[in-house]
């Protein structure tokens, strides 16, 4: 077929875009731009363009260079085949089954408890419900653009207009508050460091399997297409972020200054949306929340499962994806405390390695050595690994090391790395 006419355009490249941006949409994309807003209260935009490079930048160049490698395997496989299979099943899992996933089900639960009670029985049906119709949706991952692009992903912009807009009509401040400690100075780093903590370039790496899946049910087949097409895709998922996050910012800024002392991003929401609309308000945003975390439950059930099918062949997709529903289910009952405990420390360990093999890929194809990869990738799990595990006086010494303190304290091995790579 000729080239052109495998190209990705109009009403399909904006539905697989809006399928994008709903997987990537989930509880904590939610909560960190409006406590963002409530905390740098004045500072507030400048510290919203450090978080957009963070929050954003970073997700959108991890589908694009997931799309230009062709998969997260062989973007990882750049650096040795079996660091390869190991980063990829830790990156699945933890971003998965072991975080993500139950933990969609139990945000959403918090939501709506002002509205229904807290009760074990009721979390336990809820998430029943939650998950069985979320495995559902994930049965078949080539039709989520159909499912969460052409219904879930609008519905869940059209409330959260709808909460924007009487903030707007209605301000319940007449501006932002004062600025807290950590934005008084340089709002804009600060921001950098809370978008740095929704760690969605991890999950960057996951999607992109499922958004070839969905281009290629909708007739784009050629492999350089979907290449192109996913990352079109990307920028207009990118581009939506933008807009929500602003909006959800100026939301938090106005909550901040009217209702101060929230402690949470859920906190901020529910004071502002209860001020503006009353009961209502704690209705209208429930609903956003039940809808943000089905659209990444979705999305994680449906890139892990194709990933875990793609490993174990003999193993069929519908089987893989019950199985992780499944288990997801019954960490949101009984221990996601105990899940995270465990899971961040990981996230934090990998996170860093993924930045890297995010940045390497992007840079001119003259220092696309595998001595560059290799060098890179070792010299920053030397320090990320330890510093986020409990490693005793190793993890003291990379503790210790430059920018530490902001979660950046791989950054100077990676460059060290990166450099010696060069020069080999």
């Amino acid at each position: 077929m000729h080239d052109s006419a495998q190209a990705l355009r109009g009403k399909k490249l904006l539905l697989v875009g809006f399928t994008l941006f709903s997987m990537f949409f989930g509880a904590g994309n939610l909560i960190f731009p409006p406590f963002l807003g409530a905390q740098a209260g004045t500072a507030l935009w400048p510290a919203f363009v450090g978080f957009a490079v963070s929050a954003i930048g970073l997700p959108i160049a991890g589908v694009a260079a997931v799309a230009r490698a062709g998969g997260l395997p062989a973007l990882a496989g750049r650096v040795h085949p079996r660091f390869a299979q190991v980063f990829a099943v830790l990156v699945y899992l933890s971003i998965g089954p072991c975080l993500a996933i139950p933990r969609t089900a139990s945000t959403s639960f918090e939501m709506l408890t002002p509205l229904v009670g807290r009760s074990t029985p009721g979390q336990f049906i809820y998430s029943l419900v939650f998950f069985a119709a979320a495995y559902f949706v994930a049965l078949r991952p080539e039709k989520l653009t159909q499912r969460l692009g052409r219904i879930l992903c609008p519905a869940l912009l059209v409330l959260i207009v709808v909460l924007f807009a009487g903030c707007i009509l209605r301000p319940a401040a007449p501006g932002y508050g004062t600025p807290a400690v950590a934005y008084a100075a340089l709002p804009a780093a600060q921001g950098v460091l809370d978008g740095y903590q929704t760690m969605d370039a991890l999950a960057a790496l996951n999607f992109g399997a499922v958004i070839a899946l969905n281009l290629q049910a909708v007739g784009i087949t050629e492999e350089a297409a979907v290449r192109r097409g996913t990352i079109r895709a990307g920028f207009i998922a990118g581009g939506m972020l933008l807009v929500v996050y602003a909006m959800l910012t100026h939301i938090g800024g106005i909550s901040g200054a009217a209702f101060p002392g929230s402690d949470t991003g859920a906190a901020v929401l529910t004071a502002l949306a209860d001020g503006l609309f009353g009961r209502v308000g704690q209705v209208l945003l429930a609903a956003i929340f039940v809808i943000a975390c089905f659209n990444t439950c979705v999305g994680l059930i449906a890139s892990v499962g194709e990933y875990f099918h793609e490993l174990l062949p003999r193993l069929p997709y519908p089987a893989i994806a019950a199985f992780f529903a499944l288990m997801s289910m019954l960490l949101a009952n009984i221990g996601l405390a105990g899940i995270l405990s465990l899971s961040v420390p990981v996230l934090n360990a990998i996170y860093p390695i993924a930045i890297i093999l995010i940045v390497v890929e992007f840079l001119p194809g003259r220092f696309q050595r595998t001595s560059v990869w290799r060098l890179g990738i070792l010299f920053t799990a030397i320090q990320s690994i330890p510093a986020a595990l409990p490693f005793g006086p190793l993890s003291t010494l990379m503790n210790a090391l430059p920018l530490s303190s902001l979660g950046f304290g791989w950054l100077l091995p990676a460059l060290i790395g990166i450099g010696a790579g060069l020069l080999m």
